[in-house]
């Protein structure tokens, strides 16, 4: 099974990459998420990998981190939920957001993500709330009840892009937005206020 893949970044989408790795070029499926923190083309790159095998193709998922890959993994135990809608769901909320909504059985928040609706979102909460709250899981508990709505940060974000700038830059900006926000919950002319100072978007 391929790991991890370290090479040169030739081509990059916010849902693709293309890695030059010793004249071998790989396309991996990214979240948003890792397309933000990416380099400029032309740098060496690793991601870690999870590699999807279906009876016509062999798809590469890449993650910047171990901690979205393991969250993709368990999406992807989750019934209906297959490789690309586990990646527009990372794509949508931070991993850590996430967790914490599926912890605190937020199932409200979850239908607000992109892709995701009542259904799905309970299977989510139902099929993952013991596996992120075992003793495997670092990741931090996030004040769930005090957050801003994971649809108010997706109506910010597409905002946003509505006003042209980068998915990337978007992005990146509403994240800075909630982690400048203390846990306090913000509206979307709020978090789009502080996006736009924050990530220097203006």
């Amino acid at each position: 099974m391929i790991a991890s893949l370290t090479g040169l970044l030739r081509a990059k989408s916010p849902t693709e990459v293309l890695l030059d790795v010793q004249g071998v070029g790989y396309a991996v499926h990214i979240p948003l998420s890792t397309y933000a923190g990416l380099g400029e083309l032309g740098t060496t790159v690793t991601l870690l990998t999870h590699l999807q095998v279906r009876e016509d193709a062999m798809v590469l998922f890449g993650f910047a981190t171990e901690d979205e890959r393991s969250l993709f993994r368990l999406l992807l135990s989750v019934t209906g939920i297959g490789p690309k809608l586990a990646q527009n769901i990372l794509s949508g909320i931070p991993a850590a957001e996430l967790r914490g909504l599926i912890r605190a059985g937020n199932v409200a928040a979850l239908t607000g993500i992109p892709g995701i609706g009542k259904k799905t979102a309970d299977r989510i909460v139902l099929d993952l709330r013991d596996k992120v709250t075992s003793g495997t899981d670092s990741t931090p508990e996030l004040d769930v009840a005090g957050a801003t709505p994971a649809n108010v940060r997706t109506e910010a974000l597409q905002a946003l892009v509505a006003l042209g700038f980068p998915r990337s830059a978007a992005e990146k900006g509403v994240r800075s937005a909630l982690q400048g926000a203390d846990g306090a919950q913000l509206s979307v002319e709020e978090l789009l206020k502080r996006a736009l100072k924050l990530a220097g978007l203006r």
